[in-house]
């Protein structure tokens, strides 16, 4: 299991449905350059995206996409994301098919809150 990088915060009520009391963060998720890094990457993408499908249909994932390098490949990963505790977004996090796969190898993790405009 990875560490990341959590550092705790007070999320504020907002009038958004699914976002009101949950805990946001951001993930900054970089994956490896060696060659086998995008056989990696399409080899956990199903299994990703399926969980990431689940996330958003339960309000927990709040929008995610690719990193892509100057050719348009995929190099990484950012997703904003919101969980009730601390120990939901543990649970997803030792879970995440990327992590667990080996395709991210920088990953940071911040708070977040999405701007209520």
């Amino acid at each position: 299991m990875q560490n990341f990088v959590l550092r705790a915060f007070v999320a504020e009520e907002m009038s958004v449905s699914k976002i009101i009391n949950m805990k946001q963060y951001v993930v900054i998720a970089k994956d490896g350059n060696d060659e086998s890094a995008m056989e990696r990457r399409m080899d956990s993408r199903p299994a990703h995206l399926a969980g990431a499908k689940a996330l958003k249909e339960n309000g927990n994932l709040v929008v995610a996409g690719a990193l892509l390098d100057d050719a348009g490949n995929m190099r990484g990963s950012v997703m904003i994301m919101q969980f009730e505790s601390d120990d939901a977004f543990a649970d997803w996090y030792n879970n995440e098919p990327y992590i667990k796969g080996n395709v991210w190898k920088e990953i940071e993790v911040k708070p977040f809150r999405v701007a209520n405009v």
